[in-house]
C-alpha cells in the first residue's frame, strides 16, 4: 500500500492510494502516526476499502503533499553507508555504522521550499532511502528480526550544511543536519510488500543536471542490519524515521557547486516516488 498526507502544514489529511484515487483514512485514524502504524495499518485499511468505508477525498490532486508520516519521535541517520560516497568524502568505509541524529522538525513535505540556513555557503543534497518503524524495536536478537519492525519505506533528502557538519561541529555531525526543513520526506510511505527495498535505484538532479545515480543494493550495511544495530543502542518507536545513507555524487565531493538560492533539487527512488525542492535565501524567507 501507499499512504500519504495531503493538505496545509499542521492540517494534513491521511489518505491511502487506491489506483488513481486518494481515499480518506480519517474513519480509521486521525493521522499516519505511530499508533496507526503499530496497529496493522495494511490489514485494517484493506478491510475498510473492501467494506466501502473510505470515501474518495475531493480535490486531492490540488492539495499540498505533506510528509507521509506525522512528526516522528526520532530521526536516526546512518552516515557513510555507500563505499563510493565514503571515498568521495575522503574516508574509508566504516567498520560499524556511523550514527547521527536529525531533529523531528526537519521532516517536511517532499516539495516544500527549503530555506538555506543563515550564513551557509555549503548546503548539500543527499538522496536517501528512509525506513519507517512500525513496531517498537529494542535489543533485537538478530538482523533477521528487523523486518517485523518495519512499517514501510520513503524517499528522503538528507540535506546537510557541510561547514556546520564538519568544520564547526565539535566532532558531531548533527549541527549540520538540523536546519528547519532539512529532511523533505515522501511523497508516500510504501509498505514492504510493494518494493524490494534493497534493490532500488536512487537518483538526484540539481537544476536538471544529474548528480547521484546508484542502488540501495550498494549499501555497506543493509536495511535489516541497520535496524538490528540501532536497537542495541536505542529504542526505535513506531513512526520513527531511519535514514540509511547516501551514494556518491554530492557537492562535498568537490565535483559540483553547493546549493544557492534559486536552485532546484529533484530526488527520486524507484517505487517510492519523486520530490522537488526550490531553495531560497534565509533573508528572503524571513
Amino acid at each position: 500500500m501507499k499512504f500519504a498526507r495531503l493538505g496545509d502544514p499542521g492540517h494534513e489529511i491521511p489518505v491511502v492510494l487506491d489506483g488513481d484515487r486518494h481515499l480518506d483514512l480519517r474513519p480509521l485514524t486521525s493521522d499516519i502516526d505511530g499508533d496507526f502504524l503499530a496497529g496493522d495499518p495494511v490489514g485494517r485499511t484493506a478491510a475498510a476499502i473492501a467494506a466501502g468505508e473510505l470515501a474518495e477525498l475531493d480535490g486531492a490532486g490540488a492539495l499540498r503533499i505533506g510528509a507521509p508520516i506525522a512528526r516522528p519521535s526520532a530521526v536516526v541517520c546512518i552516515g557513510m553507508n555507500y563505499a563510493a560516497h565514503a571515498a568521495e568524502s575522503g574516508s574509508a568505509p566504516p567498520p560499524v555504522p556511523v550514527v547521527f541524529l536529525k531533529t523531528p522538525n526537519t521532516v517536511v513535505g517532499p516539495n516544500d521550499t527549503v530555506t538555506i540556513p543563515r550564513g551557509s555557503e555549503k548546503t548539500d543534497w543527499e538522496v536517501e532511502l528512509g525506513i519507517v518503524i512500525g513496531r517498537r524495536a529494542s535489543y533485537l536478537d538478530s538482523p533477521a528480526d528487523a523486518a517485523a519492525h518495519i512499517a514501510g519505506f520513503v524517499t528522503a533528502n538528507d540535506l546537510s550544511e557541510r561547514t556546520f557538519q564538519l568544520e564547526v561541529s565539535g566532532g558531531q555531525w548533527s549541527k549540520g543536519k538540523c536546519a528547519p526543513g532539512f529532511n523533505p520526506t515522501g511523497p508516500w510511505l510504501v509498505t514492504p510488500d510493494e518494493v524490494d527495498a534493497q534493490a532500488l535505484r536512487l537518483r538526484s538532479h540539481v537544476n536538471g543536471e544529474p548528480r547521484q545515480d546508484s542502488s540501495t543494493a550498494d549499501m555497506i550495511f543493509p536495511i535489516d542490519h541497520i535496524v538490528w544495530h540501532l536497537s542495541q543502542f536505542l529504542t526505535l518507536e513506531p513512526g520513527d524515521l531511519v535514514l540509511t545513507g547516501t551514494p556518491q555524487g554530492v557537492a562535498l565531493s568537490g565535483r559540483f557547486p553547493y546549493l544557492a538560492p534559486g536552485d532546484v533539487v529533484d530526488i527520486e527512488i524507484e517505487g517510492l516516488g519523486a520530490q522537488r525542492q526550490e531553495f531560497v535565501a534565509w533573508e528572503a524567507a524571513r
